[in-house]
């Protein structure tokens, strides 16, 4: 276990070392659809916000679903890295529709008060140990998939997250060795009703946390060496064009190396496994009064290196 002192000279150690420089181009892997494709394929982001590669005719013997090249390791991102360099024909970016990056994961994991900034926002104590809860993988949605507003709640809120995507299974796994199980990083909304997360259902976060489309991802899985520190980029939230959370990662109480190897001391992570690291102040819940979504409100969640994933709330 984590204890305060340990947890500060880890964190230190943790942000001493050397992230890799961003390679001259950034690998930025999407699951998608066209017209033309009889089935979901995998691609390449030509550049952020750019056109896809179509992975699956550069070599059709790749698998099909972002879990399945995940679970191949390297074999498969040595093909992704040809064809990035191929400078293959794009597929313009109106013709697509982006899914999720990862879908059917085996677990979304999620970290609770995990942003200093949050926590005073909150006027509650800066967390000595991650607080862990969950979504189920069907709340996954695509980058830009409408949000629905249940019905059985009256206060859906957003929160900005940036999620973590693992890339190879372990179990007691050491902070120092974190980094070699993360296939990348992307961009999340961590959706909230309120009332059930607060109120309802013994105050348990669960049920508030995991309704249908309450957990969009996107655009692209950006592979861990095309980001050049995950723990300070600037990531924000716009409800109507109006700027709503403004933060920077490095304000997360836990890294990203102290969460794997908190959460896998009690779970297997799987390829594909999904965690998402906490969200900055500026949500709906604390604002004087509180305000939530509406019905035809738009969401806009943007990290700096990773993209922006718009959604509509229907």
């Amino acid at each position: 276990m984590l204890v305060s002192g340990g947890r500060r000279l880890l964190t230190a150690l943790l942000q001493a070392r050397k992230w890799p420089l961003q390679p001259s181009r950034s690998m930025r892997l999407v699951q998608f659809q066209a017209s033309h494709l009889a089935e979901p394929c995998l691609g390449l982001e030509s550049e952020e916000g750019g056109g896809v590669i179509d992975l699956n005719a550069f070599d059709p013997r790749l698998p099909k679903t972002m879990l399945q090249f995940l679970e191949e390791g390297e074999a498969t991102l040595a093909v992704a890295r040809r064809a990035l360099a191929a400078r293959l024909p794009v597929l313009p970016r109106s013709e697509v529709t982006f899914l999720a990056p990862v879908t059917k994961p085996d677990k979304v994991v999620c970290v609770g008060l995990n942003y200093v900034d949050h926590c005073k926002e909150q006027n509650v104590p800066v967390p000595k140990e991650p607080i862990i809860f969950s979504k189920f993988g069907s709340s996954i949605v695509g980058p830009y998939d409408d949000v629905v507003l249940p019905q059985e709640s009256q206060e859906v809120d957003w929160e900005v997250e940036l999620a973590v995507i693992i890339g190879k299974k372990g179990k007691h796994i050491k902070a120092t060795d974190a980094m070699a199980h993360v296939a990348g990083f992307t961009v999340a909304q961590d959706v909230s009703a309120r009332d059930w997360q607060t109120k309802r259902n013994g105050k348990q976060w669960l049920l508030g946390k995991t309704f249908d489309t309450f957990c969009p991802l996107g655009p692209a899985l950006v592979t861990k060496d095309s980001v050049a520190d995950p723990h300070n980029l600037n990531i924000s939230c716009r409800v109507n064009g109006e700027v709503m959370q403004s933060s920077n990662t490095n304000q997360m109480v836990f890294k990203t190396e102290e969460l794997i190897a908190w959460v896998s001391q009690f779970v297997t992570l799987y390829p594909g496994d999904v965690i998402l690291t906490g969200t900055p102040p500026g949500v709906g819940m604390f604002r004087k009064p509180p305000v939530f979504l509406k019905k035809g409100d738009e969401v806009q969640c943007e990290i700096e290196e990773l993209g922006v994933i718009v959604n509509k709330v229907v």
